[in-house]
């Protein structure tokens, strides 16, 4: 029977049970990456569930959130062109310009033109987006002390660390 090494006693979880029914399936395939990844994917999924249900408490959905923390984290006025913001968020430029307009029409934030350059414009929070934003984080980072509780300081250091360069390895 497979066994993660996990150290959290001889208990079998859905994902050991998964990988225990996939090698009786193909003997011959080494399932080891399913230990973390499945588990990634797992974590990953309630980490979404978590965050929307934070932000929605705030009246925002996750891509509000985004958007407005990017702007939250600029230095004040908290300005950002739209391209600055596309490339904070990692969002396409269409999606952005229908995103803006909403957090627009919600007062949460607002255009202005581009002093620099008349062609452009710049996106600032409002106050009202700034008291959301802050909401939704001091939710969100005590949902996931929450979560985190079972795992030591030096466990978690230890996840982020290793965390971090699988995510550096990927890019």
């Amino acid at each position: 029977m497979h066994r993660s090494g996990s150290g959290r006693g001889d208990r079998d979880d859905e994902v050991d049970l998964l990988i225990d029914a996939w090698s009786r399936r193909l003997p011959g395939v080494d399932l080891t990456p399913l230990d973390v990844m499945s588990r990634l994917r797992r974590v990953a999924n309630r980490l979404g569930r978590l965050r929307a249900s934070a932000f929605s408490g705030a009246g925002l959905a996750v891509w509000e959130f985004d958007v407005l923390a990017a702007l939250r984290r600029a230095d004040p006025p908290h300005e950002f062109s739209p391209a600055q913001l596309i490339e904070a968020t990692m969002i396409g430029s269409a999606a952005m310009t229908n995103r803006l307009d909403n957090l627009t029409r919600r007062g949460l934030i607002e255009r202005r033109p581009n002093p620099r350059d008349g062609r452009s414009v710049l996106v600032r929070l409002t106050g009202e987006g700034a008291t959301r934003v802050d909401e939704a984080m001091r939710t969100l980072a005590e949902r996931e002390a929450e979560e985190l509780r079972g795992l030591s300081r030096e466990e978690q250091a230890t996840l982020a660390a290793l965390l971090r360069r699988l995510g550096q390895d990927a890019e």
